[in-house]
């Protein structure tokens, strides 16, 4: 028996209704599509359509030299578990840099490029054009690619909206109207939503002006100001600087440097791993959770680089300088595993590199963290699927619905990053369709016949 019926809670219902659809337009979840793992960024001055190949020899050459076997590389990147584990995580590695060793470039016209006279970037700017629109023409770009143009401030707003305009004017002419796929422009070093939505409206005119469907060029937003993270008035800025671009957002990257630098850190504090970092980060977070909106950590600026070179072509190094190379590189590359260790725990599964002897420790650091999980979080998800809806005890972890849906995400982003496939995905109990439906909730319900 109750005491208020269907009609009394009419008004209510249709409140809550509305507040429901609100919410779900804001927050739809995280997106189906694929996410890159990392993005390189290179200079403006040094782009070609070929670059994402003639990088990963590099890559595959360093890694040959300084991880020739398995054993080696574990001692050197801290890598635990056994020697079957440690093979796999370094064959995983070896396929990756001779498959796809870059994930996502861009083409640097801001930090990478720096300030130079405007025929140069001009020029810069029309070759590159034409590098993209041949590697569209050959096949040989990396799955996720743009460019990084100078910030809006007063000083520069000039520069960087003609670099804009000059490369994509240039890029549709070149490529008969054609973007590559997940192109991509990235805003740095905002301090106000009007700079993205003047952005925004630049994009417009551009698209409406060269015959582009309207939203086909993404956005980007560095984060790597105060201002990004908090407005004046002490609001989230984030979900403004979104909505100011009016669906074009892509992505949220996180500038480490810039903004340490911004809030009074000195130099030899100046890490990913800093708390300041932490709490931007977090910050983040919440500020984009369920909206769709990719989330990327930034760089390690320790470089691999060996100390000495041969003065000579054929000249030999001495066994002494061969070991300080190896010791260098090795050092920068536990730095820089660690610190993307430190970002997947953080939920954070795209970062930038800098240099082709970082892309070893990315796909490695990638590898292990799926890689070591996978035997208990199949057990886990399998036995949570088995017994449908209720919570289930297994040895002393205890899952719930949260946990269960956490367990989909830890096998739908091992998935996404190439670590895990469907034979894995078979082992939880879940069939690939199941799976991509990305919700636990609606796996329960498609069980049940609902």
């Amino acid at each position: 028996m109750t005491t208020l019926d269907i009609q009394d809670l009419a008004d209510i219902r249709a409140r809550l209704a509305s507040a429901n659809a609100r919410i779900a337009t804001i927050y739809p979840g995280d997106s189906p599509a694929r996410q890159p793992v990392q993005t390189v960024y290179g200079g403006a001055q040094l782009f070609s359509a070929d670059i994402a190949q003639k990088l990963g020899s590099v890559a595959q050459r360093f890694f040959a030299e300084y991880a020739p076997d398995a054993a080696t590389f574990a001692e050197a990147i801290g890598l635990g578990g056994d020697a079957t584990f440690q093979q796999a995580v370094h064959d995983h590695v070896r396929r990756k840099l001779v498959a796809e060793p870059i994930e996502d470039f861009r083409i640097d016209f801001e930090d990478g490029y720096g300030n130079r006279p405007d025929a140069e970037e001009d020029a810069d700017a029309i070759k590159d054009a034409h590098e993209l629109a041949k590697g569209i023409a050959a096949g040989t770009l990396p799955a996720w690619t743009g460019i990084r143009i100078k910030p809006l401030t007063d000083e520069l707003q000039a520069r960087s909206l003609r670099t804009l305009d000059v490369f994509l004017s240039t890029l549709v002419r070149a490529s008969a109207g054609q973007l590559p796929a997940n192109f991509v422009v990235t805003l740095p070093k905002i301090t106000d939503r009007v700079q993205v939505e003047a952005f925004a409206e630049v994009l417009d005119r551009l698209e409406a002006r060269l015959g582009l469907a309207p939203g086909a060029v993404r956005i980007e937003l560095m984060v790597e100001t105060t201002q990004s993270l908090f407005t004046p008035q002490g609001a989230l800025a984030l979900p403004g600087l979104v909505a100011a671009a009016r669906g074009r957002v892509r992505g949220a990257h996180f500038g480490v440097y810039d903004y340490t630098a911004g809030v009074g850190i000195t130099a030899i504090h100046q890490a990913p791993g800093h708390p300041a970092c932490d709490f931007a980060r977090h910050v983040m977070q919440v500020s984009l959770a369920a909206t769709g909106v990719t989330l990327s950590d930034g760089a390690t600026t320790i470089m691999p680089v060996a100390p000495h070179r041969a003065e000579k072509a054929g000249a030999a190094l001495t066994s002494a300088q061969l070991a300080e190379n190896r010791a260098a590189v090795h050092r920068a590359w536990r730095i820089h595993y660690d610190d993307v260790r430190s970002s997947l725990r953080h939920a954070y599964y795209q970062g930038w590199d800098l240099h082709p002897g970082q892309f070893p420790t990315r796909h490695a650091a990638v590898a292990a963290f799926f890689l070591e999980a996978r035997t208990e979080a199949t057990a886990r998800l399998r036995q949570f699927v088995d017994k449908a809806a209720q919570a289930t005890l297994l040895g002393s972890v205890f899952d719930d619905a949260a946990t269960a849906q956490g367990l989909l995400n830890f096998f739908l982003r091992g998935q996404s990053a190439g670590v895990f496939d469907d034979a894995d995905v078979a082992r939880t109990g879940l069939s690939v369709e199941e799976l991509q439906t990305r919700s636990f909730v609606r796996i329960l319900k498609m069980r049940q016949g609902q």
